[in-house]
């Protein structure tokens, strides 16, 4: 397993196996009397992390105040708000690879305020992503995201329900390797209102995005190569009906299209989701019996592939970025450096987040030496992420989401027809790129 780890190569997560340098003798450093306001991502595998701030605040004499938590759908509208109304006075501001591009402006340069040292510690394709037109904007922190299949392995164990697959499928009753597979499996294990096969968030950028890597998966584009939007397509048509088919079948909670990333934690760990698609971050949530009731019946493997071949694999990573307007630059990117440093990405990784320090990689796959559900979390994403792509390249994409998500709830819902929605959706997502001059 170690070696296997050690040896792949898995593109946007490339890892470099070195010893991540020692912290320069500067930081955390010294800011007595010096308060940095912070706007932070709030949610379940995002909280543990908060808890070292207290430590940085006693190592440098500086206070930390947090003035908004949320989730970053919620956060990136607050920071728009910001900006609109000339408002941005705190230091300090959980970011995204994915939401980045739409206001690199606000952020300084990380790299003029840290030792090259530090910086050189983290993984080079995310410190990459990090970087926009020349200007590091963000620090990442241990939580690179592409998505692996989760799902409950007793159901997979079931004489019974093997033989009544078997039966009603004609194939063998085996953990999904083709989104297909999902949807029939999705549907035999389905007994609403108390059981359901599978879940997605349905609201924000988190169904875009999901409808996104379906579309990939079905061999798709969602821009073309003229930056034109191309979603809807036949294979776009094939992905939104994935969504729409098991809604129909009542397969997924009827509340979904309203769901977030929290609501599909706290479901699968409840014991009534089969099969789930979600994040690195709540590996150790949904093995931990004190918060997940399928504590020990959890089996991970790579996401599963559409009609092209291609694998799902969406992704990007959270980082901590630093204002132009803060008061106290050095403070702050202290801060940012203190919440991303060796021992915060431990921490992280340590419930299951992928770490985005290459030392910290090291210390990860040593730790899992002797945990059969670690190693099975590691091979799983270290495939996924092999598959990992990011969002398309236009700082229109949160923009161009919020317009298309309705679209998608109103194919979802039966409001509309798949291609109406798409067609619709595209004719927004145009407009927006043309009045940002992309078009």
């Amino acid at each position: 397993m170690k070696k296997s780890l050690r040896g792949a190569s898995i593109g946007v997560l490339a890892l470099v196996i070195a010893a991540a340098p020692a912290a320069a003798q500067e930081l955390p450093g010294s800011f007595e009397g010096v308060t940095i306001d912070a706007k932070l991502i709030g949610g379940q595998q995002y909280e543990a992390l908060y808890a070292r701030i207290a430590e940085w605040e006693e190592a440098t004499g500086a206070t930390v105040n947090v003035v908004s938590k949320k989730n970053h759908f919620e956060l990136d509208k607050e920071i728009k708000s910001d900006i609109a109304t000339g408002t941005i006075s705190w230091c300090v501001g959980s970011n995204h690879s994915s939401f980045a591009p739409q206001y690199p402006d606000i952020y300084t340069d990380l790299s003029a305020l840290l030792p090259q040292e530090e910086i050189d510690a983290f993984v080079p394709a995310n410190i990459k992503a990090s970087t926009l037109d020349g200007k590091l904007v963000m620090l990442p922190r241990a939580q690179f995201d592409v998505s692996a299949l989760y799902y409950q392995k007793s159901l997979y164990e079931d004489e019974e329900k093997k033989a009544a697959f078997q039966e009603e499928y004609g194939y063998e009753l085996a953990p999904p390797d083709t989104w297909e597979e999902v949807a029939d499996q999705a549907k035999f294990f389905a007994d609403p209102p108390d059981f359901y096969g599978t879940q997605f968030a349905g609201k924000e950028e988190a169904i875009n995005g999901r409808f996104y890597e379906m579309l990939v998966a079905e061999g798709g584009e969602y821009l073309d190569a003229e930056g034109r939007p191309a979603f809807n397509s036949e294979a776009g048509v094939r992905a939104l009906n994935w969504f729409v088919d098991l809604y129909e079948a009542k397969a997924v909670p009827a509340g979904t299209t309203n769901y977030l990333w929290d609501d599909l934690g706290q479901g699968f760990a409840s014991g009534t989701v089969a099969i789930n698609l979600d994040w690195p971050g709540w590996a150790g949530f949904f093995n931990d019996p004190e918060s997940s009731k399928v504590a020990g019946n959890v089996g991970v493997k790579v996401q599963p592939k559409g009609s092209s071949g291609k694998r799902t694999g969406w992704s990007g990573h959270h980082g901590f970025s630093v204002t132009e307007n803060c008061a106290d630059k050095e403070a702050a990117a202290s801060l940012a450096w203190w919440l991303t440093n060796e021992d915060s990405q431990k921490l992280e990784a340590s419930a299951g987040p992928l770490p985005t320090r290459t030392g910290v990689w090291d210390w990860v796959i040593a730790e899992a030496e002797d945990d059969p559900y670690r190693q099975e979390v590691l091979a799983a994403f270290q495939k996924a992420a092999e598959h990992a792509f990011p969002v398309p390249q236009t700082a229109a994409w949160i923009e161009i989401s919020n317009a298309v998500y309705p679209e998608l709830q109103a194919a979802i819902l039966g409001d509309k027809t798949p291609q109406q929605a798409l067609d619709d959706a595209a004719g927004e997502a145009t407009m927006i790129l043309e009045d940002l001059g992309e078009l």
